[in-house]
């Protein structure tokens, strides 16, 4: 997809797009291997929209978020944040998304954090970077906003590893980013902490309308967020999404063959699962139904439309 075409659904849909990936590709190349990391994904992300995107290492999730933190560059397709083009950016270009656009958490505390600094002025560092006035009231506002308020002017050492974590949010809130990337922000904390974390972002989310993106591997905390994504080989291969928050979207995906549940499944959090089939008619199976059918690696299937053209029918080619 051209710029254009990228630009013009952008004005389409009101310019409520924060993320479009569109073919995304990332090869990382050495003298003797190619490693392609993501082979032509698609993702689209609204504003204000809080989702998580899950799969296994290597995945290529980690590669995405790191493109959309303006980490690392793509190597091909159309990545499109907040309707700024990340395939044309400068090292200029990318120094300003940093600071402006986005604000990361890593799972990894130590990325985030100076260990001799307090709460409050290891908030304040990113603003001191970028001149912003008024510091000690905005990083004491932001430590309240995480439920630190008392604990401020504390040393790293003085506190726990869940409020290091939260110290690190209020850290990626600092310069007002319209997207928060986080990665495995749970990975290092118990549930109950996972818990509070995650209602943290809950929040943000409904009173600042920050667009999130958590990467996890943490199941509970994936169940607790309406829209799921899976990533599978470095493609887009699966959705869940809650029915009650997304029934209208569901009802305009034409490009989405859904997957009923088993009967003996519980569906009490009316959630559905999607596979994704992407525009140039690839899907990718999860592992347990390519299991059940007793397919491992590649191989070949039989697909059949029922008799009244609602439903796709797979079937083990032998």
């Amino acid at each position: 997809m051209s710029e254009a075409v990228v630009q013009e659904t952008l004005e389409q849909t009101g310019g409520d797009l924060m993320i479009s990936c569109e073919n995304l590709v990332k090869i990382y190349k050495t003298d003797e291997i190619e490693v392609v990391a993501l082979q032509g994904l698609d993702l689209e992300i609204k504003k204000g929209e809080l989702m998580a995107i899950v799969g296994n290492s290597g995945s290529g999730k980690s590669t995405l978020l790191n493109m959309l933190g303006g980490l690392d560059k793509p190597s091909a397709g159309s990545l499109f944040v907040d309707g700024k083009n990340l395939l044309k950016f400068s090292d200029k270009d990318y120094m300003d998304y940093k600071r402006n656009t986005v604000g990361f958490v890593w799972q990894n505390n130590a990325r985030n954090l100076i260990p001799y600094l307090t709460a409050v002025q290891n908030v304040e560092m990113p603003m001191l970077l970028k001149g912003t006035k008024a510091r000690r009231k905005k990083a004491e506002s932001l430590l309240e906003k995480v439920g630190l308020g008392e604990r401020k002017n504390s040393r790293l050492d003085q506190m726990s590893g869940g409020e290091q974590q939260r110290v690190a949010i209020a850290i990626a809130l600092a310069n007002d980013p319209k997207l928060l990337l986080a990665d495995e922000p749970t990975g290092s904390v118990d549930t109950k902490t996972s818990r509070v974390i995650l209602d943290i972002f809950k929040e943000l989310n409904r009173t600042e309308g920050i667009t999130i993106v958590i990467v996890t591997h943490d199941v509970k905390l994936a169940r607790n967020i309406d829209r799921v994504v899976a990533i599978r080989d470095g493609r887009t291969s699966s959705e869940i999404i809650r029915k009650k928050s997304y029934v209208e979207e569901l009802n305009e995906m034409g490009d989405i063959v859904m997957v009923e549940k088993p009967d003996d499944e519980e569906d009490d959090e009316q959630r559905e699962e999607l596979v994704v089939l992407d525009r140039t008619g690839r899907v990718q199976l999860p592992r347990e139904y390519l299991d059940a059918l007793g397919i491992k690696g590649g191989g070949k299937v039989r697909a059949e439309l029922d008799s009244d053209n609602s439903r796709i029918v797979i079937f083990r080619s032998d």
